[in-house]
């Protein structure tokens, strides 16, 4: 009879700690912004946005250059013409202005849509793989332990050089 309080005991036992370790979530964590830096799409994108802002700035530099040369040019001729003329050529120096810093906006948010385009499909791909490897793992939960993200101890599992190998990098 003892031993078989015993080994009740024991199975229950067995039992509970079974239970208690399928209870555990397994929890891994992987730096998203290390891993977006360092792929090789996230690379050509960000190429392809300074490319962009070059030319934009490129642009509106010149336009700068083309208003400052008609500024000086209507300064320098300012005597030799009417009030009319003057208040004329002030308003278009004006207009031309705010023509300038209408196209530096619209750039701007040219830029910003652009991005977004090119790095929706980075960030997808990138969580398709960080999920499989996830999965594949047998982890519950993958956290993002990039700055900020607001993990605060990442002492688990790093699955970054397996998502990586996954990406193909």
């Amino acid at each position: 009879m003892k031993n078989l309080k015993t080994l009740v005991i024991a199975v229950v036992l067995a039992v509970g700690l079974v239970s208690f370790a399928n209870a555990q979530s397994k929890v891994a964590h992987v730096n998203v912004q290390q891993l977006m830096s360092e792929m090789p799409e996230m690379k050509a994108a960000q190429a392809e946005l300074q490319k962009l802002q070059e030319t934009y700035q490129t642009d509106i530099k010149t336009s700068y250059q083309e208003l400052q040369n008609k500024m000086t040019l209507y300064k320098n001729e300012a005597g030799t013409k009417s009030e009319a003329e003057n208040n004329k050529r002030a308003q278009e120096v004006e207009t031309d202005r705010q023509n300038i810093m209408q196209a530096q906006q619209q750039a701007q948010q040219q830029l910003q849509e652009k991005e977004l385009e090119l790095l929706e499909p980075v960030l997808k791909k990138a969580n398709d793989a960080i999920q499989k490897v996830g999965r594949a793992q047998g982890f519950d939960y993958v956290l993002d332990s990039s700055g900020g993200s607001g993990v605060i101890l990442a002492d688990g599992k790093d699955i970054l050089a397996d998502v990586k190998k996954e990406l193909g990098f």
